[in-house]
């Protein structure tokens, strides 16, 4: 990595503190438009789950009521609370947007903070669009400066460079001043934490990771404002959150092009509600079935070459959602059996003659070529063996959603019309869409969703 010494932490608080003075294109506005209807769109339908409504449940029991929405609640939570349950919900079905460079969930940590705050202070959309674009601009940064490093080390992006996202936006709608953002900043290195450990196990801890990291940028920023102090230079300094996070750091994607080439641009959204790194291949087993017809009883291998971070997703035994959501042979046997993919096929009980039979013949490997393209590209390539020797074989470079094989405006508006339509009625989720896609953001027609 170029590590080359810069004040990171006091650049991106300055960053923060002056963006009120850019000047924002029609397009910016736009991109952040798609960005809120992709977040409401996993937020509406991860609320539907049982770890959302426990984690819900909890904080009322525990806490008690507030005055802040909470999608899919009844009552009201504290401005940190609903943030918690609110990024919660929107990473529960692995549906959420994402960044391929910094291998993090950006909406998930950042706009339910920012929602929150906004309804606190009473903001004005444009207050709260810019906020979107600062809170993305500073984690995406962080996240891209030390992923895979990070990753290697079993952390996971997404809450640990969440945070600062979540921190930065907030200190943006507060107002704070420039010291004051980098003590913030310093706070939330503290509270920064979430590990990869889950994979495999089950467990459903990684959906409350972009909550937590909402929850704590509020209080980071609200202690800093408080009067109490983080370190300065908290993320290049000694001991600081390179150094423990990484160990090493990309000090040019750090800060080139800070506030002119926006990252919030390249952020991908997701067709399918499965980790990212499942996606290219799921895209070529369409591909190679729209143009051949295979008989599933003749396949005798499917070998699948991917970078080194996706090979990590190779295990079979499935007995959550999770674990189907993150398991790549899984994957690519659905894909194989269905022509979609929605929720209900990653239901770990979905365990089919079908399935279980195609599971054996699934070999994962790293493939040189396609991972020295990564992080930059998210590439795949796989190849179908049948019994009378027959091969049929594909490559693709990014997944569909990407932003070099993006998803069009209608497919986005397909993608929330599709899942909450059963859950908000025809009438509402219109509503909804249109609130959202709606030159300035309507806020007060989002409330109470």
């Amino acid at each position: 990595m170029n590590k080359i010494k810069i004040e990171a932490t006091q650049v991106l608080a300055e960053f923060v503190k002056t963006f009120s003075e850019y000047q924002l294109s029609q397009k910016d506005y736009e991109k952040v438009g798609h960005i809120l209807l992709d977040y409401y769109c996993a937020a509406i339908t991860g609320a539907q789950t049982e770890t959302s409504k426990l984690v819900y449940k909890y904080l009322l029991e525990v806490e008690g009521e507030g005055n802040i929405n909470v999608i899919g609640g009844k009552q009201g939570l504290s401005v940190a609370n609903a943030a918690f349950v609110n990024g919660t919900s929107a990473h529960c079905l692995d549906f959420d947007d994402g960044h391929t460079h910094g291998s993090i969930h950006p909406a998930a940590p950042i706009i339910p903070a920012i929602l929150a705050v906004a309804e606190e202070i009473d903001a004005t959309s444009e207050d709260v669009l810019r906020a979107i674009i600062v809170g993305y601009e500073v984690c995406l940064r962080i996240a891209s400066a030390i992923h895979p490093n990070s990753r290697k080390r079993g952390f996971h992006n997404t809450p640990i460079a969440g945070i600062f996202g979540a921190t930065a936006a907030v200190s943006y709608l507060y107002k704070m001043d420039e010291a004051g953002i980098e003590s913030a900043l310093g706070v939330a290195a503290s509270f920064a934490g979430g590990l990869f450990a889950f994979l495999g196990t089950g467990s459903e801890v990684k959906r409350i990771h972009p909550g937590q990291a909402a929850r704590d940028g509020i209080h980071a920023a609200k202690l800093s404002m408080a009067g109490l102090t983080g370190p300065q230079q908290v993320l290049e300094g000694e001991n600081g959150f390179f150094q423990a996070f990484s160990g090493d750091y990309n000090s040019e994607r750090l800060v080139q092009g800070l506030g002119e080439q926006l990252e919030i641009y390249k952020v991908y959204f997701k067709p399918y509600p499965c980790c990212r790194h499942l996606h290219v291949v799921i895209d070529i087993i369409y591909e190679i079935k729209k143009n051949n017809k295979i008989e599933l009883d003749q396949i005798e291998a499917i070998h699948i070459g991917v970078n080194h971070i996706a090979a990590m997703h190779n295990y079979t035994v499935c007995n959550t959602l999770l674990d189907t959501q993150m398991s790549m042979p899984y994957a690519v046997a659905l894909a194989l059996v269905y022509d979609g993919l929605n929720i209900e096929l990653f239901n770990p009980l979905n365990k089919t003659p079908l399935i279980q039979g195609l599971l054996p013949k699934i070999n994962i490997y790293i493939d040189e070529e396609i991972d020295k393209m990564y992080p930059a590209y998210r590439a795949g390539k796989v190849q179908i063996v049948t019994s009378n020797q027959e091969v049929y074989e594909h490559f693709s470079e990014n997944p569909l959603g990407e932003p070099r094989n993006p998803l069009s405006e209608e497919q986005m508006k397909h993608k929330f019309l599709s899942n909450c339509t059963p859950i908000l009625g025809e009438k509402r989720a219109h509503e909804v869409l249109m609130g959202i896609l709606q030159q300035p953001i309507r806020l007060e027609d989002l409330s109470k969703l």
